[in-house]
């Protein structure tokens, strides 16, 4: 009864899903005053559904187990003070994860119930926003994905045989999105009170960092999943928009823009047409309060050595996107392709993250450090297993190999570990071979 339930409520709310979605297209100049409404129980149920149960907890330390414990009465209650407008964000727990290279990140974690809230918000807003966005953002949208965004940017520099790329860092990003641009941006679809009085109690809801609460007056509530669709709202306005509208058509050449988040890269064929817009994109990105990363921001030329460039060497350099480093390579025929490989930082960030765990669980039960680390290393393949990624995968494979050879030598105390010895313990305990998940050259549907 229960799944018949659950399935009855999913489909109800992809029903006004769909109905808002229709709304949305057909007046596509429209802000909308009334959505909330559509935020009921069974609405909660959906979102809670969809929210992961296992994440870390936040700063009251919930977990989706216990919350789902009296589910109906939480939700029930969640309900009421949201629509009353008596729900208090939470503010965020702040925890610094490794990056590489001893830097670390900061990840915001917020309260269980304040995930299952941001998701029902989400949940109204996405199927609007999809009438609006852009083909060329790929990012926490539905039915898209980082690999997409790869395969679009292959087929386009293949087409075309490379041109001048302009790979983009924005500075901190996440953390320096301005709130009056946001609320006007917002504005212009969505001027639904309740909801923009939740969005922005999640915008000054803080930091919990270390013990002590910390204010904020810029940026985005990094960790949930509202954070991700209001920075989408903004890019979408602040780049996607502007590169169609204004510089696209202002262009000698073909230009095309790629965009997953906050990270991505806009390609040409023409180098005037790149430094032309590398000069104004700057002072646009100002504009709504975004800084330019000048040491990671360049541009590179990338266009293919077939066509008598002497020596038969690529022109130009490489450039990195979503961990992948791109550059012209040959095939086995013997014809000059983009391919691509796991990028140095990234392939180093996740050795280091193995090392330490090994590091970390060394006197576990070698059954189960098998089997965590097979699930690992299958993880690293889904994303990096990649056509034409063979030789980082084999080497991240190797990294994995001696990581725990030497976690596990280090615990042995009573009998040497050889490598003769760990070699034997691999054919009873073998970590996954390399597998390629994504095929660069397999046609769209």
């Amino acid at each position: 009864m229960g799944n018949a339930k659950d399935t009855q409520g999913s489909w109800e709310v992809l029903t006004k899903q769909q109905h808002i979605a229709v709304l949305g297209q057909k007046y596509p100049e429209r802000s909308f005053t009334a959505l909330a409404h559509h935020i009921d129980l069974g609405w909660l149920r959906e979102a809670y559904r969809q929210t992961r149960k296992e994440a870390a907890v936040g700063v009251d330390r919930q977990t989706g187990a216990e919350y789902g414990e009296d589910l109906e009465e939480n939700l029930k209650d969640l309900l009421e003070r949201f629509k009353s407008g008596q729900y208090k964000a939470p503010p965020v727990r702040r925890v610094e994860i490794p990056k590489g290279k001893g830097e670390t990140r900061p990840i915001g974690v917020p309260t269980f119930e304040d995930k299952v809230l941001q998701r029902a918000v989400v949940m109204l807003l996405e199927p609007l926003y999809e009438q609006d966005f852009l083909d060329c953002s790929y990012g926490f949208r539905p039915d898209r994905s980082a690999h997409e965004a790869l395969e679009e940017i292959w087929q386009r520099l293949m087409r075309q045989g490379g041109g001048w790329v302009l790979e983009v860092d924005i500075r901190k990003y996440f953390d320096t999105l301005d709130w009056k641009q946001l609320r006007e941006i917002l504005d212009r679809r969505v001027r639904d009170g309740v909801i923009r009085r939740q969005i922005d109690k999640w915008l000054k809801a803080g930091v919990w960092e270390q013990g002590e609460w910390h204010s904020q007056s810029r940026g985005t509530p990094q960790g949930g999943v509202i954070s991700p669709m209001l920075s989408n709202i903004y890019l979408h306005a602040v780049l996607d928009e502007w590169f169609e509208e204004e510089v696209q058509k202002r262009l000698k050449g073909a230009g095309y823009l790629v965009r997953f988040a906050d990270d991505f890269v806009m390609i040409f064929e023409l180098e005037q047409d790149a430094r032309r817009v590398m000069e104004v994109l700057g002072k646009r990105l100002q504009r709504y309060g975004l800084t330019i990363h000048s040491e990671k921001t360049r541009l590179v030329e990338f266009r293919s050595p077939r066509g008598g460039n002497p020596g038969g060497r690529p022109r130009g350099g490489t450039f990195d996107f979503l961990g992948f480093t791109h550059y012209w390579g040959k095939s086995r025929k013997g014809a000059w392709v983009v391919q691509r490989k796991t990028s140095k930082n990234r392939l180093s960030r996740s050795l280091q993250q193995i090392h330490q765990w090994c590091r970390q669980h060394r006197h576990r039960r070698i059954r189960w450090q098998h089997r965590k680390l097979s699930q690992k290393v299958q993880g690293h393949y889904a994303y990096y297993g990649i056509t034409g990624n063979g030789r980082s995968l084999q080497a991240f494979l190797e990294g994995v190999k001696k990581s725990w050879y030497k976690w596990l030598k280090r615990r042995s105390r009573n009998r040497r570990l050889d490598w003769e010895r760990y070699n034997q313990l691999l054919q009873h305990y073998p970590l996954p071979a390399i597998r390629i998940v994504h095929s660069v050259y397999a046609a769209k549907p």
